[in-house]
């Protein structure tokens, strides 16, 4: 088990719009590197890069052309060992993104098996069949995409043999194989420059047809036992949404999210304002409203915890998917509460880059590099949420996607320099959970008043959040001195706390 994990604090960058080294517009390496120093200050100590392998970029970069070479927008190789590098120098791991159950169409093992019946690296059907594309070179039949059209699934094999369908392939044919050797050849070529692991995007989607994912976690406990032999210090974490699932599947981490059955993540955060909100009706916990309940989270929380053993629950702000802390009516007013209560629970917290100055998600914006999404959420535009940080006008600009137009968007700059800003606030929380190992992943929590305002102890802290507009008390004695915070007073043994209050006490 690599051990590290378990204080760990992640940072999610989405290198196109992160930084600019090169004035061409797009975000790259070096330009990740040159704010190496920023993440130190904040208190991070993962990154998480988003794919950033050669593509042509139908679905900004999770179409894989190539696994084994950086595309040149970002820079080379060397600039990511040279990154890699220095952030080790400062304290901080770096994750690569491993798309694992598709490339892109111009892979050239896609070229090849689209004009080689015997190639099965990938799933064809002889027929036209739901979900399946034409052949796009002289081998006749269809092929199965991933996700989009230009995403081909790469053969994983079938859990189950069916005589209406006699392209299926068990887990163990020749080209299942391959694949499942190729995901280990890939990872032990950027172990070895020293990446400290992998966020697997969607991990549950290889074996098809595969009720309770009984193969794919044959096929990850297969990966992760190498990997615990090879790289014992590497991780895996999974694009799953069940960390119940996904960690006895062999994974080290899962995160809660907006997708699947998984309620977790949408009770907390889901904003039916910018997303399609027929998945939840009532709102969220984290709603101004003050009607939401913790309740859900609370469940799923409590028994995924205690399925996972060793492994972690990752808790992001948000990411590269689905709409920003700051969204919708949600302000960055209220997003303090929400980084209040992130930062002191005990799962791993995951900052989307912006999200820790408050940057707003962008409706409106134009379909960008596969950005808007198809049935069943279709018009969803994934650009909203991927816009360029918002540094400082003195830096090269990057203008992968339009900036926010608000003359009053928050920037790194400006935030730094306010010692009441989100940004503040954050690196305050962070290192108070660094230096309080009982606000970290392994400390225990009892709930105290689970509504408004949330409160729950953990060890000698008391922390309180109240996310609604209007203000809510609990009856509660005073849990000790205020760490930080504000918005909350006491009054005959009643705590109150203003709209969008929060407070961290040690007793």
């Amino acid at each position: 088990m690599a051990d590290w994990l378990a204080d760990a604090v992640l940072y999610q960058i989405y290198p196109q719009s992160f930084a600019d080294s090169n004035g061409d517009g797009i975000g790259d390496l070096n330009g990740v590197e040159s704010k190496l120093d920023y993440l130190a200050w904040l208190g991070v100590n993962t990154v998480w890069l988003n794919p950033c392998f050669v593509s042509p970029m139908r679905d900004a970069g999770y179409d894989v052309a190539d696994y084994y070479a950086i595309d040149p927008r970002y820079g080379t190789g060397d600039d990511l060992a040279k990154l890699v590098d220095s952030a080790g120098r400062r304290g901080i791991r770096v994750l690569l993104d491993l798309v694992a159950g598709h490339t892109s169409d111009q892979h050239p093992w896609f070229v090849q098996s689209a004009d080689d019946p015997t190639d099965h690296r990938y799933v064809w059907a002889d027929r036209q069949a739901p979900g399946f594309e034409p052949s796009p070179g002289s081998r006749p039949g269809y092929y199965l995409p991933n996700f989009f059209p230009v995403q081909p699934a790469l053969n994983f094999g079938y859990a189950r043999m069916d005589p209406e369908e006699p392209w299926r392939q068990p887990v163990d044919a020749p080209g299942p194989r391959a694949n499942r050797q190729a995901l280990r050849d890939i990872m032990d070529h950027w172990l070895r420059i020293g990446i400290a692991g992998f966020r697997v995007d969607m991990a549950s989607s290889l074996v098809k047809d595969d009720a309770g994912k009984v193969e794919t976690a044959k096929l990850w406990r297969e990966l992760r036992a190498w990997l615990d032999e090879a790289h014992p210090e590497a991780v895996l974490l999974s694009e799953w949404a069940q960390p119940q699932v996904a960690v006895p599947a062999g994974f080290h981490a899962d995160f809660f999210l907006h997708f699947g059955s998984s309620q977790a993540f949408r009770s907390l955060f889901h904003n039916g304002a910018v997303y399609d909100d027929t998945w939840r009706v009532r709102p969220c916990y984290f709603d101004a409203s003050g009607g939401g309940s913790i309740a859900d989270f609370l469940a799923e929380w409590a028994t995924a915890s205690t399925v996972i053993g060793r492994g972690h629950i990752i808790l992001p702000t948000s990411n590269h998917d689905f709409p920003r802390l700051v969204a919708g009516s949600r302000t960055a007013d209220q997003a303090r509460a929400a980084l209040t209560f992130l930062l002191t629970w005990p799962t791993l917290p995951a900052i989307y880059y912006g999200d820790e100055i408050g940057m707003q998600y962008q409706p409106g914006l134009p379909d960008f590099e596969g950005s808007v999404l198809g049935p069943p959420r279709a018009g969803y535009n994934r650009a909203g949420s991927r816009t360029p940080m918002q540094w400082d006008a003195a830096d090269p600009e990057v203008t992968y996607l339009p900036p926010h137009p608000s003359p009053t968007r928050p920037t790194v700059a400006d935030s730094q320099a306010d010692p009441d800003s989100l940004l503040n606030l954050t690196r305050e929380l962070i290192t108070l959970r660094k230096t309080n190992p009982s606000l970290g992943s392994g400390g225990s929590v009892e709930i105290v008043n689970p509504g408004y305002p949330f409160v729950y102890r953990r060890s000698e802290f008391t922390v309180a959040v109240n996310p609604a507009m209007r203000p809510f008390g609990a009856d509660i004695p005073v849990p000790g001195e205020l760490v930080l915070g504000n918005g909350a007073t006491h009054e005959n043994g009643r705590l109150l706390m203003e709209g969008f209050g929060y407070a961290v006490y040690k007793s």
